[in-house]
């Protein structure tokens, strides 16, 4: 600091510094959720917490239930002291994955791992109302088929088939939503359940499933869901990028070269949604005479040998790459993950993927990058439901008032 900065600010009080608060028993399992016993003495030595104060916070973590004894650590000299580790099964979460014409419903454990789930179809456009009754009701359901109560419900997850403003837990816009838009999800089922409900689109949740299943170390992730629709879930440091207004990843609604005039279902032309969605496959082979009424009759024709449909999921693979070699270039990811209920007709979606992006992307973007198949499959969407919630409710700033409450 110079001199006459020290004289202007000689005499005055400087500003108020806040006292640092000291790290809550949400801190301490936070490290203990890496599945690594700890005793007392190593939680104080990481978090530099006084011996009297992580005595204190696991107490109130057992009481919780969210951690256990461990068994003992090896004695340095004495009695052997004993670790805690991380009790997943302490708390039950309830997943939803809305499609536009089904519902996946799934309870899983504090690990993401499910532990009973249910299936159905069910038509969005029946309304915020009537889906989510059938959510909290099957989900009461799925409570008592594993004889867990309501109070040991961490949370609820939400995935939507259209753009959520994640912070309100709000549909905007949907177009495929009568009804939903801007209608209150968390409210209505929080009113119903009392626990902590987060709605995001299901392409996110998706992308957040597929991460904890199979790259978790993967800083830098994209998933693509390719079904009725076509969206994309970014994950960047390893956590979900939504954009300012939670519309990031709708690369669907990007022009293609092959888009020509098509109209789309947002009110655009030549979209590549409105070319390479199952929707767009199953018309296309029907206008030649090959009959499909969706993304499943294309996998199944595909799946019987029929030469139209391999060549157009070839094709709608090429055009989801021309989007994707851009993406690539600009976002620089180490996976590209291709899920949905087009990527179950196997390789030849991903062979036309691959191609164009492996053409068209600079070669230092590609030297290290993957372009796979999902391994979590249709379980991705209610896995990466539950770990939002896991995240959510258990972070530092959160999982106190759990503790303490």
């Amino acid at each position: 600091m110079t001199e006459d900065a020290l004289t202007h600010t000689e005499g005055r009080p400087g500003p108020a510094v806040a006292p640092t608060a000291a790290p809550g028993a949400g801190t301490l399992l936070r490290l203990l959720r890496d599945g690594r016993p700890r005793t007392r003495s190593e939680l104080a030595s990481v978090t530099g917490l006084a011996r009297s104060t992580v005595t204190q916070r696991v107490d109130a973590l057992l009481a919780s239930g969210l951690i256990g004894p461990a068994g003992e650590a090896v004695s340095t000299g004495g009695r052997p002291p004993t670790t805690f580790s991380f009790q997943p099964d302490a708390r039950v979460v309830l997943a939803a994955d809305l499609g536009a014409t089904h519902a996946r419903l799934a309870l899983t454990d504090m690990s993401g791992t499910v532990l009973a789930e249910e299936r159905a179809d069910l038509d969005i456009a029946l309304g915020p109302e009537h889906v989510l009754d059938w959510v909290v009701e099957r989900g009461r359901g799925l409570l008592e088929g594993t004889e867990r109560r309501v109070d040991e419900l961490l949370g609820l997850g939400i995935g939507l088939p259209g753009p959520v403003q994640h912070t309100t837990g709000r549909a905007v816009n949907p177009p495929i939503m009568p009804g939903w838009d801007n209608f209150d999800v968390p409210g209505y089922v929080h009113d119903r359940l009392d626990v902590p409900v987060l709605v995001d689109n299901d392409v996110n949740i998706m992308a957040i499933g597929e991460h904890h299943t199979a790259w978790p170390e993967a800083s830098h992730l994209m998933f693509v869901k390719v079904a009725t629709g076509i969206g994309c879930g970014i994950v960047s440091e390893g956590s979900v990028y939504r954009g300012a207004q939670g519309a990031a990843g709708d690369m669907g609604h990007i022009h293609v070269p092959s888009g020509d005039e098509r109209p789309c279902r947002c009110g655009n032309t030549g979209c590549l949604e409105a070319v390479a969605s199952g929707a767009a496959l199953a018309a296309a082979l029907t206008a030649e005479g090959v009959p499909a009424s969706g993304a499943r009759d294309v996998v199944e024709l595909s799946r019987n040998g029929s030469v139209p449909a391999l060549r157009a999921l070839r094709q709608a693979g090429r055009d989801i790459g021309e989007v994707l070699a851009a993406s690539v270039n600009m976002f620089n990811p180490s996976v590209i993950v291709i899920g949905g209920a087009l990527a179950l007709a196997g390789d030849h979606l991903l062979a036309g993927v691959r191609e164009i992006i492996y053409q068209r992307s600079l070669p230092l973007a590609t030297e290290h990058l993957s372009i796979v198949s999902s391994v979590a499959g249709e379980s991705a969407g209610v896995v990466g439901a539950a770990v939002m919630v896991i995240e959510h409710c258990l972070s530092p700033e959160h999982a106190d008032a759990l503790i303490n409450g």
